[in-house]
């Protein structure tokens, strides 16, 4: 099998070589590039499996590359480094296609994890739909093509990142099942780390802006007080 392809795009050039060092030692193929303009040019000239890419870049910022590489009909994992760590900068970050956000300082013990939870759900994704499992979930007026990765509220298209449509495709596969936040983060994101259920929090609420009439009395995703979330059982089939 061919090793994992990625890109590294870091304006910091000890940070760099040193993340493209371990990834190296890990097993995988890794470019590096320096800014944004020559980051964007190497990852729609290639097809990387990841883009491991700064928020603060010199010319093109990462928000704009991750935008242009979403706006492509290539998809390549985006996991997103930054030294700031305000709520709203992954929020950002997130909303415009990023599958992981990974705060500076941080060990290479966990940029690894984080690369190989990625690497994980990508492969369960890809991999072919279970038996029994349906490829359209329909939720009331909501639905869900899970090979095609699409989703529709009265016939008009929902546009969602990467993680809220894995994130509503495992709650609507699971109707009335409650899931914790923590629980939420090892299943869709492939880890649970103490801390980051802040996480679930912001992908549940901008998803059911989304989805929800009005998402202060969701019909879809519940909130189980104490506990967690669930889709509503109303949604079972029948």
């Amino acid at each position: 099998m061919a090793p994992r392809t990625i890109l590294v795009i870091e304006d910091d050039p000890d940070i760099a070589q040193l993340v493209q060092l371990h990834l190296r030692d890990t097993g995988y193929e890794v470019d590096v590039a320096q800014d944004g303009s020559a980051g964007l040019q190497q990852a729609l000239g290639k097809s990387y499996d990841l883009v491991i890419l700064d928020l603060m870049l010199p010319g093109v910022d990462g928000l704009e590359v991750c935008r242009k590489l979403r706006g492509t009909s290539k998809y390549s994992l985006v996991l997103m480094v930054t030294a700031k760590s305000t709520e709203l900068d992954r929020v950002l970050g997130l909303e415009v296609g990023a599958d992981d956000y990974l705060t500076k300082p941080f060990s290479i013990l966990e940029l690894l994890a984080r690369v190989k939870a990625l690497f994980r759900r990508m492969d369960a994704l890809r991999a072919p739909a279970p038996l029994g499992k349906p490829l359209t979930i329909r939720a009331g007026d909501l639905v869900i093509e899970v090979d095609k990765r699409k989703v529709q509220l009265r016939g008009q298209s929902i546009e969602l990142t990467a993680k809220e449509f894995d994130l509503l495709l495992h709650f609507a596969r699971h109707p009335g099942q409650v899931y914790t936040r923590a629980t939420l983060l090892d299943v869709v994101w492939g880890y649970s780390h103490e801390g980051y259920e802040h996480t679930v929090n912001s992908h549940i609420n901008r998803l059911r802006a989304k989805i929800e009439d009005d998402s202060s009395r969701p019909r879809y995703i519940l909130t189980v007080w104490g506990v967690g979330y669930s889709f509503s059982e109303e949604w079972s089939e029948r």
